[in-house]
């Protein structure tokens, strides 16, 4: 989806090496073939004009969501910065903790689902095994039932692996697809081409000052998001 120069960036975190920021859903990370302005393009005017920069600004992309997906994502503003980042999430040292709306409770209430995920590139969709098969990348993630409000289901997720589509397929495989993802399994798309899985927190140790980040991203400023917030209190960073 197109978005205007004058698009508000929402930043959560930023320093000398860092800029992490809160995507909206429906907003591409990087480019693609619809050739649409991402996260990406607006984070380098953002730093450009801020910084009076002249010339090209150096982003680095860390990770990414996907496109109908909200919620943190870390770009690096150094070489230096963005090397020892993806060292971390290649480590698996940083924590993720995502939020999910869910129409069917998942049960039990918490555990962890491992799943063997093969992607289909010409489909860009994934399917969930429940055993080892050929070409499959082994995917865990850890869910916790937070609560219930009209009729649908808040559900914390913590993904151990990075897997494309990940926890999207992983709680469908389980009965839960999230809310508006018809690609697997909701019965009806959001309005807005959203779906309700926002990226809300991460924990990581500063790749340069070495200090422990926790940064947690507000929700979308929509209804059906914001009253979830009466559910549970904000995640303190000694509990991540």
């Amino acid at each position: 989806m197109g978005r205007s120069a004058r698009f508000f960036l929402n930043v959560v975190y930023e320093d000398n090496h860092l800029l992490v920021v809160n995507k909206p859903a429906g907003m591409l990370v990087q480019g693609d073939a619809t050739g649409d302005k991402t996260l990406l393009d607006h984070a380098k005017e953002y730093i450009k004009e801020k910084y009076h920069k002249p010339g090209a600004v150096f982003l680095g992309v860390v990770h990414r969501l996907d496109r109908p997906v909200s919620g943190l994502v870390v770009l690096a503003r150094t070489s230096k910065a963005l090397e020892r980042m993806n060292k971390l999430f290649r480590d698996k040292k940083v924590q993720k903790i995502y939020w999910a709306i869910t129409r069917q409770k998942p049960r039990p209430g918490s555990g962890k689902l491992v799943h063997w995920l093969v992607k289909d590139p010409a489909k860009n969709k994934v399917t969930a095994y429940d055993h080892e098969v050929a070409s499959a990348k082994r995917a865990e993630l850890k869910y916790r039932y937070l609560g219930t409000l009209n009729r649908h289901h808040l559900v914390e997720v913590r993904p151990l692996t990075g897997r494309p589509h990940q926890i999207r397929v992983q709680m469908a495989a389980i009965g839960c697809p999230l809310r508006g993802d018809v690609k697997y399994g909701y019965k009806q798309p959001n309005k807005d081409g959203s779906i309700h899985l926002h990226a809300r927190g991460l924990y990581f140790v500063h790749p340069v000052k070495k200090e422990p980040l926790y940064l947690e991203a507000g929700l979308p400023e929509t209804d059906f998001w914001e009253q979830y917030l009466s559910l549970i209190k904000p995640s303190p960073a000694n509990n991540v």
